[in-house]
């Protein structure tokens, strides 16, 4: 048996708005029936990144742990103190902990969710 991966959801108050942040920051589309309780990004393999509202979600308190991240999502960028800076100025926050920061850097998307980005691995022929 082998699971293909479809879709990564992740809980906050406003799906729309985080939507648009990863959208910025990805380059994804959103997804046509996306509303105020549910909103997705799709890419061109069907994958789904969604945006699922809960009531009184509370934002990971990383790294403390005390409100847990539960899950956090890895992309790879050309260059990270450019990525950081275009990251920040669509909404995200760089905490102060930063365990390898010359290794990829951890944010805060607006929702509080923990995210990493980290330079992209170059590929040998």
């Amino acid at each position: 048996m082998r699971m293909n991966l479809t879709a990564v959801n992740l809980d906050c108050a406003d799906p729309l708005a985080l939507a648009g942040f990863y959208a910025k920051a990805t380059g994804l589309p959103l997804h046509e029936r996306s509303g105020a309780d549910f909103a997705a990004l799709v890419d061109g393999d069907g994958l789904v990144l969604g945006f699922q509202r809960v009531e009184d979600h509370r934002p990971p308190t990383w790294p403390t742990g005390e409100v847990p991240s539960q899950l956090h999502l890895d992309f790879d960028v050309d260059d990270l103190d450019e990525a950081e800076a275009e990251l920040t100025a669509l909404g995200a926050t760089l905490p102060p902990s930063q365990p390898r920061p010359d290794r990829w850097r951890v944010l805060l998307d607006p929702a509080g969710h923990p995210f990493c980005i980290s330079p992209r691995k170059r590929r040998s022929v």
